[in-house]
């Protein structure tokens, strides 16, 4: 039979080790007291300074040089987007996740496009609840529910997918997934501006028109600046 091996002890374990047998060897009446007392400062020493290395703060110089890269890389990248002021201050918080990532930037503006689109259709589904609309202001909310509900559809689909899509940004695996959700950001797109498109008539006016378009608008831009860092990552593909 094969000898069993024991595993090597971490460094604080073997410290701690050595303190309890010190300890349990330590006699006040000892000959060897000298000894065993220097013996056991020397342990506890050695402990409190393996503590302390544990417990050490990464080094702040590095630190902000990794979140200044960051913070560049979302500026560069975001400068390749329709809407660049809006990209950067949505997207600056998630700094610390993207990183220099592609695909994690890419992700971080799909997320804040769901959020957006999401608040939306609580608004617009509550705009339909109002007493006293007219027909018409009805059915244009109406569709507008519609098409803000296929929006936030698309893009969870889209987010879901990013994941599905692996590291490896070539061959048939990629370009399957990337496809599908390039398509699927799309027609969010589309959906959002169809709602605003919609209100080109006379069917809305007033107040209840202006905070519709603006939001829709809004939203709409934020998934604009997410299919173009999406088209980014996928390279032409």
């Amino acid at each position: 039979a094969k000898p069993h091996k024991i595993p090597p002890l971490k460094p604080r374990t073997s410290i701690l080790l050595l303190i309890a047998l010190s300890i349990h060897n330590f006699s006040p009446s000892s000959p060897n007291k000298p000894a065993m007392t220097k013996l056991l400062l020397t342990s506890l020493l050695l402990l409190c300074a393996t503590i302390s290395t544990a417990a050490a703060p990464a080094n702040p110089r590095s630190s902000a040089a990794a979140a200044a890269a960051a913070a560049s890389f979302i500026k560069s990248s975001c400068s390749a987007t329709t809407y660049p002021a809006l990209c950067v201050q949505s997207l600056l918080s998630y700094a610390p996740t993207i990183q220099r990532s592609p695909k994690q930037l890419a992700q971080a503006a799909l997320a804040v496009s769901l959020s957006r689109a999401q608040s939306t259709r609580s608004y617009v589904r509550a705009l339909a609840r109002f007493e006293g609309l007219r027909p018409r202001e009805k059915a244009a909310i109406r569709d507008c529910v519609g098409e803000i509900g296929d929006t936030v559809d698309r893009l969870g689909k889209s987010i879901r997918e990013m994941k599905a899509m692996g590291e490896k940004r070539s061959g048939p695996r990629f370009e399957w997934h990337f496809g599908n959700v390039a398509t699927w950001v799309s027609a969010a797109l589309t959906d959002a501006n169809t709602c605003v498109d919609g209100f080109a008539g006379k069917a809305l006016n007033g107040r209840m028109k202006s905070g519709i378009e603006a939001r829709f608008t809004n939203a709409a831009q934020f998934i604009s600046n997410a299919l173009a860092l999406v088209n980014k990552y996928g390279g032409g593909h």
